[in-house]
């Protein structure tokens, strides 16, 4: 059966992509003008990087859900599965569901939410270093935060005598996974990240070792993976460098940009000041108290449809897969847009406003199922998704109780790293409350 060509930019629908392009500098807006030129299914056609993206809740289902075997996410090129090996996030099939079946005990909410306390006390630790009145770069100070709350709750171990020394080479490794000649030159040689590499590596090889001659419990996701008699410590490190990159690094994201429209929206920043002065601040809340704050969940959401931090699904064609009148070939990248699904006209009103109501179902319906994503979706959606909520909610809360915030970064622009992050930064001005 014939397959017509899958649609790509061409005279003057490329050039009114091109000026929108030009104009805001940022590919993310430019997948978005190629959707409303193209459709649902189009091909990119830069010179050497020429993926199949897909857009829209109809797709979502299909590949997250429905026919996900179609699809593998393992593509050996790609600097993420060079980096985390036998990682969860760049395995397939039975390997993926066995760790999978492993590290979701951990990871269940019930668990999670015994955490609390030590997210709420490594935020205090965090805002007690902020000068009053003065000036602090929060995208630097939420990694910082995300990096203790992971390394102390999932991992059991104390990280603040190792986070100097660990900076740069994480930071490193973030370079190393994101866009970049790479997309275009996938056997270029990449100087300058192995030592970091390296550091890391060291760190985690030895936390696995300390823990297997501690024979401490199984109630952290490393006892959980130390507990599997045929996990080796290299199949380890993998589990743990997956969760600890994409973990910190996502919640980085997602606790700057939200700092970022608390600082924007004074509005926005004043109603859940009034949600939470119902919590305690002299301990930390339960997870019944901080399941009541609807409107700050609301932004949390709200904050995660416009700067998801992962923005996009990569997988790979394992077979030709027709797709209306085309056809994917085998072998062939596919990206699932996620910044674009959330953008959609057709899915969302005011698609590019910031607007906390979208996630109030007394004003706004319920989108199609599959039509918000920033974890994923379908069995193999974001293992840590549970985690991140609980944290954002406490650790949000908590600086909103601690601290009175002033934006300075006034024009932040979305950059395309290894998760979508505020940039130049989020340099805020802070005055302490309690």
């Amino acid at each position: 059966m014939a397959h017509s060509p899958i649609p790509k930019l061409d005279g003057q629908a490329g050039l009114r992509v091109l000026r929108e392009l030009i104009a805001t500098r940022s590919p993310l807006t430019a997948l978005v003008a190629m959707h409303r030129e193209l459709g649902d299914v189009y091909q990119i056609g830069a010179p050497g990087f020429e993926p199949i993206v897909l857009v829209g809740p109809k797709h979502n289902r299909r590949f997250l859900v429905d026919e996900r075997e179609h699809l593998r996410w393992r593509n050996p090129s790609d600097p993420v599965a060079k980096l985390l090996r036998r990682g969860i996030l760049v395995v397939d099939d039975e390997e993926h569901d066995r760790y999978r079946a492993m590290m979701e005990p951990v990871l269940q909410r019930k668990h999670i939410t015994q955490h609390i306390p030590a997210m709420w006390e490594y935020t205090d630790f965090i805002v007690d270093q902020w000068p009053d009145g003065g000036e602090v770069e929060m995208l630097v100070e939420m990694r910082k935060l995300a990096l203790l709350i992971l390394m102390g709750t999932l991992f059991g171990v104390e990280f603040k005598p190792d986070l100097d020394a660990l900076w740069k080479p994480i930071l490193r490794m973030l370079a190393y996974i994101s866009p970049g000649l790479w997309l275009v030159m996938p056997n270029a040689p990449r100087l300058g990240y192995q030592d970091a590499i390296d550091a890391v590596d060291a760190y985690l090889y030895r936390i696995i070792r300390e823990r297997r001659a501690d024979a401490k419990g199984t109630d952290d996701l490393l006892g959980q993976l130390i507990a599997q008699s045929d996990m080796t410590d290299d199949l380890i490190r993998d589990q743990l460098l997956t969760m600890l990159i994409a973990g910190h690094d996502t919640s980085t994201a997602l606790f700057a940009w939200a700092l970022w429209v608390f600082g924007t929206y004074p509005d926005v920043l004043a109603t859940a000041r009034d949600e939470i002065a119902a919590l305690p601040t002299e301990r930390p809340p339960t997870d019944a108290e901080l399941r009541k704050l609807t409107y700050l969940d609301h932004v949390i959401h709200e904050t995660l449809r416009l700067y998801p931090p992962i923005h996009v699904g990569n997988r790979i064609a394992k077979h030709d897969i027709p797709v209306g009148d085309h056809c994917i070939p085998e072998g062939q990248r596919v990206m699932l847009s996620i910044f674009t699904t959330h953008r959609d006209a057709e899915q969302w009103a005011s698609p590019d406003e910031f607007c906390p109501a979208h996630f109030d179902r007394t004003q706004h319906k319920r989108p199609a199922p599959l039509t918000y994503i920033p974890f994923g979706g379908g069995p193999r959606n974001c293992i840590g998704a549970s985690f991140a909520l609980v944290e954002a909610r406490t650790v949000l809360a908590r600086i909103l109780q601690r601290v009175d915030l002033e934006l300075l970064t006034q024009n932040a622009h979305i950059h395309m790293g290894a998760t979508l992050e505020p940039r130049p930064g989020v340099r805020m001005r802070v005055s302490r409350r309690i």
